[in-house]
């Protein structure tokens, strides 16, 4: 329908459409409106009393999206008890209140508006709007109006809500940050008054103060530096007793030695009117050192965020389908296996499951990093925390709740962070290694300087403490792994294992599984060649599906379509990288390759080119099946940025000769090798790496599991099966096979500033440590010059977060390969 351009609808400023009949009267003026929705919105503002908002608003609300929409119906799962055990707290005289955050607030007429909608329902006692964390707290009787209703409410007007609910983890790391802001604040402001203290006195010296000002001074310094040194560096005193108990030297306690002795000794001078004073020297060191960590507390959060958002990728509720069709909305925390889930568009998907109808869009990027949607279709997998897009889907649960894919990323990125890199834990052990050693080159300093200037010994010790303090030397390592991490994460690839960054950075060869890596790994069933005359070739696929019906493998699933309920095999057995075998009616049937097939005999001459297996009954040959896996689209874009970046590339697969060459040949990959069992792929990385090469390997089922244990680092596919990417070192997320590339490329990028921030580190202190120890660094200095230091690895490593990696050559797309 055409539009006026010039016409904005006055509720969400939309273009209105041509003799469009909504609108809403307003002060005795007709303003229109876009749509029906934007109509129901307005009336219910303005006969609601509310007709200020439009007067006092800054700013267009955003228009609900389809997701929001879709939700509607959803609210009355928060009805339930046990779901508002979690997040409903009661109040005195049987009230309730609870947390919700908001989407939609733009501005304090949002705000306005939500407060008084929902002030004027009977039952809510009280509403108030967080601007700054958009988050509502809210109170109401329980009896008169419910949960669900307020959620409605506040959805009518254009604005969803879901419980807040942090965990205990999100809730300490809340508070010690505005514990730190509070110990940060109050150090800025001792620091600056107290400098305003000490500048008269640097300038005018002892001489131009008369004797009342000049103590007037130092005890107000003394008095402000006191809340600094109790409060503020508190943590670094905490820290100190708890490495002396544990008798392990962290950077804390030489901080600790410098603040506490250059604190008693000027609070001594003040008291007896003798002596230095350093309270500025103090305050300074206290907000610069707790400046560089709140900025590197900071920085690791933030890369910390896209891993710790797949914790809330799944929704709250889910419609579950019951026996006869109906369908109940449900919590999500409910769902077991084999229950039947309703998914509308708009909707996300609450379990890990298998369509049983329909076909959709699914934006899966939560999980990805692809932001471009994916198609899903009758028996095909989707997973937990993707976004249904077009249109309705009916799934089977296959694992839910702790379970889910989701669930198991997160044990994955935990493992990773349990444990730190051989580079990180050099640099951990340099640090204590340096603390001891500073120590006792601060005391061989203080002797020194006790036979050359007495006076001069305390400011001189407390600036070799200070300005050699190994915070940039700790900061090195933690700060460039935690945002290589993220943008790894970010672009699809999960790092499982600490070393694994490290040791992918020093890769020299890159070997490839073929079927589900190189290729797409969804085989298809392309031709039937029954051998013997009374079994046709439905009866063949029915044997082979079978057969098939409990494998993990790709190949399981070209023979899914054709089971049948009332055939079946029992004793199964699978021969890693030949085939597998099993006992149907009474006879020994074997599917595989032609030589395991015929159990030794010798086997009939494979009909052409391509992938083939032989169905045998007794090792008599009964069947040929031809096989077809396409060839993953970037994976010749991935061959060659591979070899860009200087690595080589080797293709190790269970296949035939002339389909191994084949693929090989369209991908541009010299080193091949075909026919190779999992010992034989074993054998050849442990031949690699006899002769020093760093070897990564990539693949994704259960035959690759040995040779993923063998390599120096093991990827595993997004596809991978549970198995594989258990043993592996990092797991592709993504599709795409070029995110290996950019995962190389990053890891290096890493690699090369944990090295940059660990030399910095230590040039910095071998620089400074001379001129601490003959005097020429003053203590205020040496505080601004350890905080330097370590802004200045935090912000090196922070460079990771915007890497923009090479991109990959162009390269034509391969013709399709029968594989």
């Amino acid at each position: 329908m055409p539009t006026t351009a010039s016409i904005a609808c006055y509720h969400c400023g939309n273009p209105v459409p041509d003799r469009a009949p909504w609108y809403i009267e307003l002060d005795d003026e007709k303003h229109p409106l876009c749509c029906p929705g934007c109509e129901a919105v307005a009336h219910a503002i303005v006969e609601g009393g509310l007709e200020s908002y439009y007067r006092f608003r800054t700013e267009l609300p955003e228009r609900p999206d389809d997701k929001q929409t879709a939700r509607a119906d959803t609210w009355t799962v928060f009805d339930d008890p046990e779901l508002q055990a979690g997040f409903v707290h009661p109040e005195d005289d049987g009230r309730v209140h609870a947390t919700l955050a908001v989407d939609g607030i733009t501005c304090a007429a949002c705000a306005w508006l939500i407060e008084h909608r929902l002030n004027a329902l009977e039952g809510v006692t009280s509403s108030a709007v967080n601007l700054t964390h958009h988050r509502l707290r809210i109170a109401w009787d329980t009896q008169r109006v419910k949960l669900s209703r307020l959620l409605a409410e506040m959805a009518a007007i254009g604005y969803t809500a879901q419980p807040y609910e942090p965990d205990q983890a999100q809730k300490r790391l809340q508070h010690e940050e505005r514990m730190t802001i509070r110990r940060l604040i109050v150090a800025a402001v001792g620091m600056m008054q107290v400098m305003m203290f000490s500048i008269p006195i640097y300038i005018a010296g002892e001489d131009g103060i008369s004797a009342d000002f000049y103590a007037l001074f130092h005890w107000l310094s003394f008095a402000l530096a006191t809340p600094v040194v109790l409060f503020s560096a508190q943590p670094f005193f905490k820290n100190a007793w708890r490495d002396l108990k544990t008798r392990v030297l962290g950077m804390d306690v030489p901080v600790s030695i410098a603040i506490g002795g250059a604190y008693l000794a000027s609070a001594w001078a003040v008291i007896t009117g003798e002596g230095e004073l350093y309270f500025d020297s103090v305050a300074m060191f206290a907000f610069f050192l707790l400046f560089s960590r709140y900025i590197e507390a900071r920085a690791r959060r933030r890369n910390g965020q896209s891993g710790n958002a797949l914790s809330g990728v799944l929704p709250t509720s889910a419609t579950r389908l019951e026996d006869d069709d109906s369908e109940r909305v449900v919590p999500a925390n409910r769902l077991a296996e084999g229950d039947r889930v309703l998914i509308k568009p708009g909707h996300d998907v609450p379990a890990d499951g298998v369509i049983e109808q329909g076909d959709s869009s699914l934006d899966e990027s939560m999980l990805t990093g692809e932001y471009l949607p994916v198609t899903r279709g009758v028996g095909q997998s989707i997973v937990g925390g993707s976004q249904n897009m077009e249109n309705p889907l009916v799934i089977r649960v296959t694992r839910a709740g702790a379970n889910a894919r989701v669930a198991g990323i997160l044990d994955l990125t935990d493992r990773a962070f349990a444990s730190r890199p051989r580079l990180a834990q050099m640099a951990a052990r340099m640090a204590h290694v340096f603390v001891l050693r500073l120590l006792m080159v601060a005391a061989a300093v203080a002797v020194v300087w006790w036979f050359i200037d007495p006076s001069r010994v305390l400011w001189v010790m407390l600036s070799v403490l200070v300005v050699t303090c190994p915070c940039a030397l700790a900061l090195a390592t933690p700060t460039a792994l935690t945002a290589g991490h993220g943008q790894l994460r970010r672009r699809g690839v999960l790092v499982t294992r600490a070393d694994a960054l490290e040791t992918l950075s020093g890769a020299h060869r890159v070997i490839f599984d073929k079927t589900g890596t190189l290729t797409r790994g969804e085989m298809q069933l392309m031709d039937t060649r029954p051998l013997a005359e009374n079994l046709s070739a439905e009866r063949a696929r029915a044997l082979a599906a079978a057969l098939e019906a409990r494998s993990e493998h790709p190949i399981a699933r070209a023979f899914a379509p054709y089971r049948e309920a009332t055939l079946s095999a029992h004793d199964i057995a699978s021969v890693t990288g030949q085939g597998l075998e099993g006992r149907i009616d009474g006879q020994r049937w074997r599917l595989g390759k032609p030589a395991f097939a015929t159990a030794g005999q010798t086997p009939p001459g494979t009909p052409d080119n391509g992938q083939w297996l032989l169905l045998s009954e007794d090792g008599a040959p009964r069947a040929w099946f031809r096989l077809h896996d396409a060839v993953r689209e970037d994976a010749a874009e991935t061959v060659a940025a591979l070899k860009a970046r200087g690595l080589e590339v080797e293709l190790l697969s269970g296949d035939t000769p002339a389909a191994v060459g084949e693929l090989a040949a369209a991908l541009g990959i010299a080193t091949w090798h075909a026919g190779q069992s999992p010992e034989n792929k074993l054998e050849r990385i442990q031949a690699l790496q006899a002769e020093g090469e760093t070897v990564a390997m990539v693949g994704d089922g259960i035959n690759d599991v040995p040779v993923l244990a063998g390599a120096d680092v093991a990827i595993a596919m997004n596809s991978a099966t549970d198995l594989a990417r258990t043993r592996a070192d990092a797991v592709l997320l993504s599709p795409r096979l070029v995110r290996i590339a950019e995962a190389v490329e990053i890891s290096r990028a890493t690699r090369r500033i944990m090295r940059q921030n660990m030399v910095w580190s230590v040039c910095y202190n071998a620089a400074a440590l001379p001129l601490a120890a003959i005097g020429v660094v003053p203590p205020w200095l040496a505080a601004i010059g350890m905080s330097a230091s370590s802004l200045v690895v935090v912000g090196n490593a922070l460079r990771l977060t915007r890497w923009k990696t090479r991109p990959a050559p162009h390269v034509s797309s391969p013709s399709p390969v029968a594989a």
